[in-house]
């Protein structure tokens, strides 16, 4: 029983939030790209990923490892 409990559960949320995308506001772009040397690059770069995300593309997401 829980385990049906537990899937319907999962099945509402995946379709109530599985075709909403949340992109990065430009606030967010400038706040990212501060640390980068060449800053105009990388908002430019992020603002090109961010349109392909709201178009409904796939976009490459890079996973940096947590080090302790």
């Amino acid at each position: 029983m829980r385990l049906a409990l537990n899937f319907s559960f999962f099945l509402f949320a995946l379709l109530m939030l599985g075709g909403k995308s949340f992109s990065l506001s430009d606030y967010q772009i400038n706040q990212i790209c501060r640390r980068w040397k060449k800053e105009s690059i990388c908002i430019k770069i992020l603002q090109e990923k961010r349109h392909n995300l709201q178009k409904g593309n796939l976009i490459e997401i890079p996973v940096i490892p947590y080090n302790k």
